[in-house]
């Protein structure tokens, strides 16, 4: 006889699914740290040489590459990725009405 495992479907977000505080800004820090190290990863930088890019000092560009992005606000994370050469546009619109409060997300 084979046991069943309950699966529960997440929502996208597994910050929200854990319950934490700020799950939307904790998804759209974590995506902007993911498109920072892929900017990294594709011009073959140095974490010296993207820290001197960024504007900050080598062990913070190794926090953000280790998703230890407490001591970072998404302005901040946001001006890295325009400090690695890329444009960044922000878009607000209506949310669905089914929802009550406004969502942040990353969109690449």
């Amino acid at each position: 006889m084979t046991e069943r495992i309950k699966v529960t479907k997440g929502s996208g977000n597994v910050f929200a699914d854990l319950g934490l505080p700020n799950a939307d800004e904790r998804l759209a820090k974590a995506e902007l740290a993911l498109r920072i190290s892929e900017l990294i990863a594709h011009r073959a930088l140095t974490q010296r040489r993207a820290a001197q890019l960024m504007g900050i000092d080598q062990p913070k560009v190794s926090h953000i590459l280790h998703g230890r992005l407490a001591d970072f606000s998404t302005e901040r994370l946001i001006g890295f990725v325009r400090a690695l050469g890329r444009d960044v546009d922000i878009v607000i619109r209506a949310r669905p009405q089914r929802r009550g409060r406004g969502r942040l997300r990353v969109v690449v």
